[in-house]
């Protein structure tokens, strides 16, 4: 994988995965919550409880996906995002083309 990552450190766990879509998640990473998307060389922050990307950029029919996938899973990924936040291991959690 390319060392892409909008801070420089590609080092996070894959919380999931969908359509070519990798999402992380950082340790002890900055508010507001957020999630990591990455697909085909592109990378975005995307915010869980919007949905909206907060920094970078992605494809225009990924960004919708990741963005949907978000609100579909808030309840994951918010337990998630408290997990990250206690530096304990995170979950899996079903792609978008695994619900």
């Amino acid at each position: 994988m390319q060392n892409n990552s909008l801070n420089g450190n590609t080092a996070m766990p894959v919380i999931s995965s969908f359509f070519g879509i990798y999402i992380r998640m950082y340790h002890a990473d900055h508010a507001p919550p957020h999630i990591h998307a990455e697909y085909q060389g592109h990378e975005a922050l995307v915010e869980i409880s919007t949905g909206y990307i907060l920094e970078g950029r992605l494809p225009k029919k990924a960004a919708k996906l990741v963005g949907d996938w978000c609100l579909l899973h808030q309840a994951e990924l918010t337990d998630n995002w408290q997990r990250a936040m206690d530096l304990q291991p995170l979950g899996r959690i079903a792609g978008a083309d695994n619900d």
